[in-house]
């Protein structure tokens, strides 16, 4: 039996790889992954006939340095969810229709695009006014006055 594991050993670590995968699919916590890796690596380096114990050494140290390296950049890289709306603050929009505390108004950004905007202070804020957007929420722009 041992005989046809090791005969096969290629197709053994493909499975790993695999069922790794799969749990990663299911959990998303960035951890199996770096195991999938390495017996995909070992997938090519046993058919060099390398002997089992190496395999699994190979395996787990290959795994713990990528998960040690590798996955704090992956996850700061998945934390930052930038997107296009983002671009929008810090840039100044033109009110088009006046803001007060209860009701909303509107904003032009400088592409033409008008959007629902609210005071961050609940301050009205004057049709023709300049502002600045501080924050997105939804579809609403939440804006604050520009300083002059």
């Amino acid at each position: 039996m041992s005989e046809l594991i090791v005969s096969n050993m290629p197709w053994v670590w493909l499975g790993v790889c695999v069922l790794l995968l799969i749990i990663e699919a299911l959990t998303t916590a960035l951890t199996t992954i770096w195991g999938a890796v390495s017996a995909l690596v070992l997938v090519f380096l046993s058919t060099l006939n390398i002997p089992i114990r190496w395999q699994l050494i190979i395996f787990l140290v290959l795994t713990i340095v990528l998960v040690v390296t590798t996955r704090p950049i992956f996850l700061r890289k998945m934390k930052e969810k930038r997107t296009n709306v983002d671009n929008l603050l810090g840039q100044e929009v033109k009110v088009t229709k006046t803001i007060t505390k209860f009701e909303k108004g509107l904003a032009e950004t400088r592409n033409g695009v008008s959007w629902t905007a609210t005071s961050e202070d609940e301050s009205e804020i004057k049709k023709g006014s300049v502002c600045i957007i501080s924050s997105v929420e939804g579809n609403t722009l939440k804006l604050k006055l520009k300083e002059d």
